[in-house]
């Protein structure tokens, strides 16, 4: 099994994990591990597996042959309730469905801590405003949420997620409906709350700045994982995405610039 960092000891471990619809292979014999505080991102073309990854990986897909273990214990053996102590979920597509504010969606990262039908003490709400201005949406707190625009409803989930204080976050191309500025302060976010974070993402040079470690996936299979350079080839990006890339240094962070030969993409497509 091929682990990230060798120094660290992990808190997730897959091994031949596959996950099959019918007689099609969506998930195939995948292993690896993640450390604690890792940063790891998941990468590949559309239909690669990796939103399939993340379902599995909290538990709202069940293997189909092969093992999980998180915290040293079988995920399979977790209660909901469990789940939710320790792992925080942000999905591609915020939910719609919420009749609540703002406040309400947000506060609800504070469930798996509390006793039933408790009320929220002078630190619970002082977590929820700090959680609602470090995604900008504090002066929104007391508005519907189904009000928010796309993006601004993503922000909330991940406030949500904040307030939950989760050893694991789980985040499923948590930038696709943000403006620019909002996509760098989101995975900033995420890279500075103290936990191990494994995130979908589809844009490499976000993945090549925040990421420590990638996991690129094709057809349901890991092509490579490891550190960002070693991932992000110009033979893996050539072979897996099929484009013409150049890599180079950012000017700013210092970390690996992919640059796209849209020429040669052009000459292509026209043969």
């Amino acid at each position: 099994m091929s682990k990230f960092n060798q120094s660290g000891k992990p808190i997730l471990i897959a091994e031949d994990l596959s996950w099959r619809v019918q007689n099609t292979n969506i998930l195939d014999n995948l292993n690896f591990s993640v450390n604690a505080a890792d940063f790891v991102g998941i990468i590949g073309p559309n239909g690669a597996g990796k939103s399939s990854l993340l379902r599995c990986l909290y538990k709202k897909y069940q293997p189909s042959s092969g093992s999980i273990h998180f915290l040293n214990k079988p995920l399979k053996d977790y209660s909901r309730k469990e789940i939710a102590q320790h792992i925080a979920v942000v999905l591609q597509e915020p939910p719609t469905q919420f009749e609540l504010t703002v406040l309400d969606v947000i506060r609800m990262g504070l469930i798996p801590k509390k006793a039933l039908l408790s009320f929220d003490s002078s630190e619970d709400k002082q977590a929820i405003d700090e959680a609602a201005s470090s995604v900008d949406l504090h002066e929104k707190l007391g508005q519907p949420f189904n009000s928010l625009s796309g993006g601004e409803k993503q922000r909330a989930m991940i406030a949500r997620a904040i307030l939950q204080s989760p050893r694991l976050l789980l985040m499923d191309e948590p930038t696709n409906h943000l403006d620019i500025r909002h996509q760098l302060e989101v995975l900033q976010l995420a890279k500075t709350m103290d936990t191990t974070v494994i995130v979908s993402i589809h844009d490499l040079n976000l993945a090549a700045t925040f990421c420590d470690h990638l996991i690129l996936l094709d057809q349901g299979k890991i092509v490579a994982q490891g550190s960002v350079l070693e991932v992000l080839s110009q033979q893996n990006i050539q072979q897996v995405f099929g484009v013409s890339a150049e890599i180079d240094q950012q000017p700013f962070s210092k970390k690996i610039r992919i640059s796209f030969d849209l020429q040669a993409q052009s000459g292509a497509s026209n043969e």
